[in-house]
């Protein structure tokens, strides 16, 4: 499968790992992605681990630097083979992040980050109970929906999706290990930096 970096892989259960797997969640439009550059852009040391999906590409965004676009056929291949540590469905579109690269980069000592939806968020807090789960809200519920829709992204059916989706995923946010309300960007990344370096 061209661009996608994946190979047959079987994991030994390390005990405990040298490096630590940080994972990023919150509704679709709370700004969990800018958040993400911003603390990639500043700790380069940072190992962001590229999710596979099935959705087209928003302007701007490169394959293999953002995403894996691929399709729908490839992407239930992978599924079969067991190639994803997690993978879920959302907004009509499969999302899911390659198992060899993640447990690789933990394994030899890497802090490696995911921002990922919170089915996925939920298998990874599952099957690797020592990671670091930080759930993102945004200030209010109106100022979500407003966020969304200045995005000027997706049709006015799939808005009403991702918001009802997002108020039940809010309704989650105490599962994870830290909540983070991104009402100040900088108040958010201070938080964020605190709690990978602590």
């Amino acid at each position: 499968m061209q661009g996608l970096p994946v190979q047959n892989y079987t994991s030994k259960k390390q005990s405990s790992p040298l490096g630590k797997l940080i994972v990023l969640t919150g509704p679709s439009g709370v700004g969990k992605g800018t958040l993400m550059n911003e603390i990639l852009q500043r700790y380069p040391e940072l190992h962001y681990s590229v999710s596979a999906t099935t959705r087209s590409p928003r302007p701007g965004e490169i394959n293999g630097k953002n995403y894996y676009f691929i399709s729908r056929n490839q992407f239930e291949e992978l599924v079969t083979q067991g190639e994803f540590l997690e993978w879920a469905e959302f907004a009509g579109n499969c999302y899911g992040t390659l198992r060899e690269a993640v447990l690789n980069h933990v394994q030899s000592g890497k802090l490696v980050v995911l921002e990922i939806e919170l089915e996925g968020a939920r298998q990874i807090r599952h099957n690797f109970p020592n990671s670091l789960s930080i759930f993102i809200l945004p200030p209010s519920f109106p100022e979500l929906e407003g966020r969304i829709r200045r995005r000027g992204q997706d049709s006015e059916e799939a808005i009403t999706r991702r918001l009802q989706r997002a108020q039940e995923e809010m309704a989650a946010a105490n599962e994870f290990d830290l909540q983070i309300i991104n009402d100040d960007f900088e108040k958010a990344l201070n938080e964020i930096e605190q709690a990978i370096f602590a």
